[in-house]
């Protein structure tokens, strides 16, 4: 997608106070550390909806979180999402814009990161178009291990395997997810929910950093926040820096105590 385009300016962090940002400087700020890490990105209303009017999170992005958007996948080595949030929220094959596969190329990377797709039921669709039309086949994340049901998404995509997480049936276990990816070279990961995707990631302390962006607005309603979990997980952040832009805020948060 191309990004629209929208002037942002740092109020906190390594740019400087005050300083407008093109996109090095915004890309300089968002940098990932040497050794990699699991960042989260999500967009929220001003009251904490984690989705619009239409209860889809994407009618909540303003154009500077586009803008974030396109410049966080153009970092990444793979973008994780959750396979229900990838049905509500319209994706298909996952492309970066034209800058973005110049920048990454120049710099001797895939032109797009690669699709991570996780689905701890395996309710997916071979034949998708997220499938189909995929510059890079992408992986499928789920602890089904039954070779019958894997078999059709061994045909375009990787499979990955991960065990239940030992003490909370049902659901990966993140930390041994983050191995595998590291073992198969995805150090720069960015993932994009859905809320229980968050809220499981959140309860198993695996994530390092959240990049969140507050729009404008209040929505009020019974919609949920940004991570939904049935355990309740306290992790300490450190702000790492805020961008504005036309009334939204850019927050940028690591773990006071980072995993990577």
């Amino acid at each position: 997608m191309n990004a629209p385009s929208a002037a942002i300016r740092s109020l906190l962090g390594p740019a400087g106070e005050h300083g407008w940002l093109d996109d090095e400087q915004l890309l300089a700020h968002y940098a990932y550390p040497a050794n990699g890490a699991f960042r989260l990105n999500f967009v929220a209303s001003v009251d904490g909806a984690a989705v619009g009017g239409d209860g889809r999170s994407g009618s909540l992005g303003t154009a500077a979180d586009h803008r974030v958007f396109e410049l966080l996948r153009r970092l990444a080595d793979l973008v994780l999402v959750g396979a229900g949030t990838l049905r509500d929220e319209g994706y298909v094959g996952l492309r970066v814009s034209e800058a973005s596969v110049a920048w990454r190329e120049a710099r001797g990377r895939p032109a797009h990161p690669t699709l991570g797709i996780v689905s701890s039921r395996l309710a997916l669709d071979p034949k998708h178009e997220m499938f189909a039309d995929a510059p890079v086949p992408p992986i499928v994340v789920t602890p089904v291990s039954d070779p019958e049901r894997l078999a059709p998404f061994r045909e375009v995509a990787t499979v990955l395997t991960v065990p239940e997480h030992p003490d909370r049936p049902g659901t990966l276990d993140v930390t041994e997810l983050r191995a595998m990816l590291r073992e198969i070279g995805h150090t720069e990961v960015l993932c994009e929910g859905g809320p229980s995707l968050f809220g499981e990631i959140n309860a198993q302390g695996a994530f390092d950093e959240l990049c969140l962006t507050v729009s404008p607005v209040l929505v009020g309603g019974p919609e949920g926040r940004i991570a939904h979990s049935e355990t309740l997980a306290q992790h300490p952040l450190a702000l790492a820096g805020v961008l504005e832009s036309d009334h939204t805020l850019l927050l940028h948060y690591r773990r006071s105590a980072g995993l990577s």
